[in-house]
């Protein structure tokens, strides 16, 4: 029997998915996005099932690295100059840093509560760029 794999960033595969598929130049950087909010993923259940069990694995060291990717992939897709003071950044570093600390203390609980906000903070900021194209100006 197949066991599905627990998912961490549903919101953000989803929505990097829907604009990579969209046609125009940022669909690139949409690739992007989509490419490291699932290797994230896959890490992060990785890194769950680590938790579960108390034992170290290859996706506790690995995860860091793959969130800090998927952020600045994200900074790419929505501008870095937009990306550097919004709200976004800022609720992304946050959960982020809150990820990290589970992780490092082991802390199941925390770390799925802390993905919830880290999944979508990150969507929203996905979102946040084709609704500022969509928006017409007054």
């Amino acid at each position: 029997m197949h066991q599905e794999q627990p998912s961490f960033l549903p919101l953000t595969v989803g929505v990097a998915r829907d604009a990579a598929s969209e046609p125009g130049p940022a669909a690139a950087s949409a690739c992007e996005v989509q490419r490291c909010a699932e290797a994230a993923d896959s890490t992060a259940a990785g890194c769950w099932s680590a938790l579960l069990g108390g034992c170290q694995s290859v996706e506790r060291r690995d995860l860091p690295g793959r969130l800090r990717a998927l952020a600045a992939a994200t900074s790419g897709y929505v501008g870095p100059s937009r990306w550097e003071w919004s709200a976004h950044r800022r609720r992304v570093v946050e959960a982020q840093l809150r990820i990290d600390d589970a992780v490092r203390e082991g802390d199941g609980a925390e770390f799925a509560e802390a993905f919830v906000g880290y999944d979508q903070a990150v969507a929203t900021a996905v979102v946040s760029v084709n609704s500022d194209v969509e928006t017409p100006a007054p």
